[in-house]
């Protein structure tokens, strides 16, 4: 069954599983104790701890391990907001940035501290002048990822990074998507990586500082780490993280070239084989393995099981395969479609068949959904019947407020106007998002009693 989902979390690498099996054996004491399985589990902690250093690219004593990678950003940001307190409270952050540095900043935020988001275009880039702005005299901390987690478009850190380093600003890079496929640029102040990303076990993250950065750990302290991450070290997990991070690192070149090919056939084939799909993210500046498309008129959760009985396991950022029924974030920072998101994410070794069984799989799949959902085959226009028309969508989710303004849009004259009553959020996106796929006229957002109203102009 193709696993289509290495952004979330990779498979095991071989390496990674032969030296935690190793470890298990020869690293399971406690390695603060001088006797001799001690100094046997210290020296392989020191050895793990050297090899993520030279792949991280800072030295060992500024490498802390920590239990996850959510952890490790926690920590960092927590950590250098209180060791530059006497500069201010502020925090700048992307708005596409991982959940784990958004809610680390809302925490600042709820303790007293300010925040600021930097927008982004609609491939997901954030601009190195718009970062450069944001920064204040009281910015006390700027976080930016190196690769974007849902669409793969990779950030202008080390452009970024020099702004920072301009207006003495320390800047903390969350690596955990790209560290795997090479070193993050030079420049930036505090890294941040998770190991199951790269193959590596899970329960482990990686937490850079560099030497002169302010940081002052927070909650009580321990001996153990620097201070900077409290408890026993797993030094079995540590040992194959380091190991399979070595591994990843040296099939990296001609690996991301083999997928870069295979990602480059899916985005040039989705959008021929299946109609109105919107392919999103930076087509050349972006992580080699993962593109993410959307498909309008298409139930996101539905879609995905029936990629799952299909035997592919890919994820979303739509809204409809969320808990809470809200678009991505990141798409909505882009705004780009968000119904009917699909992200795929090649693991190494994913081959040409795999990728080709799934496109010729996929059309049918998405072709069967808006069936069952009664989705427009077409925009076929329809006689006017009126100037303009209101489309009751209350307490509807996705795709459906976009599914009824399709199939009425042609029943206004060019000119007139349906006005799409909605109290899902991600009408809020979808909405111009299709207007812009369909080249008629998105006019704005109105109050209404319940929700909101969405005005389209029909253009053609």
């Amino acid at each position: 069954m193709p696993y289509f989902d290495a952004a979330s979390s990779a498979p095991l690498h071989p390496v990674a599983r032969q030296a935690l099996l190793a470890a298990l054996d020869e690293g399971w004491s406690d390695p603060a104790r001088l006797y001799r399985e001690g100094r046997r589990a210290r020296l392989l902690l020191d050895a793990a701890r050297e090899a993520a250093a030279e792949a991280v690219g800072c030295r060992p004593d500024e490498l802390t391990f920590t239990s996850s990678g959510t952890r490790a950003v926690h920590s960092g940001i927590s950590g250098a907001l209180a060791g530059r307190r006497r500069v201010g409270r502020h925090l700048v952050v992307s708005a596409v940035e991982h959940s784990s540095v958004l809610h680390s900043a809302a925490a600042h935020e709820a303790q007293g501290g300010t925040f600021a988001e930097v927008p982004v275009d609609r491939a997901g880039t954030v601009s190195a002048a718009a970062y450069g702005e944001a920064l204040r005299e009281d910015t006390a901390l700027a976080c930016l990822q190196s690769a974007n987690h849902e669409v793969g478009t990779e950030q202008p850190v080390a452009e970024v990074a020099e702004a920072c380093r301009a207006a003495g600003v320390p800047l903390l890079v969350d690596a955990a998507q790209s560290l795997g496929w090479g070193p993050v640029p030079g420049g930036w102040s505090l890294l941040t990586a998770s190991a199951h990303k790269w193959g590596g076990p899970s329960g482990v993250g990686l937490l850079a500082v560099r030497k002169g950065v302010r940081f002052a750990p927070q909650g009580a302290a321990d001996e153990r780490e620097s201070g900077r991450a409290a408890g026993f070290e797993n030094i079995p997990a540590v040992v194959a993280a380091a190991a399979s991070l070595r591994a990843v690192r040296a099939e990296a070149a001609v690996e991301s070239v083999r997928l870069r090919a295979l990602v480059d056939r899916i985005r040039a084939t989705v959008g021929s084989v299946v109609p109105d799909v919107e392919v999103v993210g930076d087509p050349v500046r972006r992580l080699p393995h993962l593109v993410t498309f959307s498909c309008l008129y298409v139930d996101g959760e539905t879609l995905l099981h029936e990629l799952d009985r299909e035997g592919f396991s890919v994820s979303s950022g739509s809204s409809c395969t969320s808990s809470t029924l809200t678009p991505s974030h990141v798409l909505k920072a882009m705004g780009v479609l968000s119904e009917g998101n699909v992200r795929v994410s090649l693991p190494a070794g994913t081959t040409e068949e795999d990728v080709d069984r799934f496109l010729r799989v996929l059309p049918g799949v998405v072709a069967g959904v808006r069936e069952r959902l009664g989705a427009p085959a077409s925009p076929a226009p329809s006689p006017a019947t009126a100037a303009s028309l209101v489309v009751d969508a209350l307490g509807r989710r996705c795709p459906i407020p976009v599914i009824e303004l399709a199939r009425v849009i042609g029943e206004v004259p060019v000119g007139g106007t349906v006005t799409v009553l909605s109290d899902d959020e991600a009408a809020r996106l979808d909405i111009p998002a299709w207007c812009e796929m369909r080249e008629q006229e998105y006019v704005g957002e109105e109050p209404a009693d319940r929700g909101s109203a969405y005005v389209v102009r029909r253009l053609s």
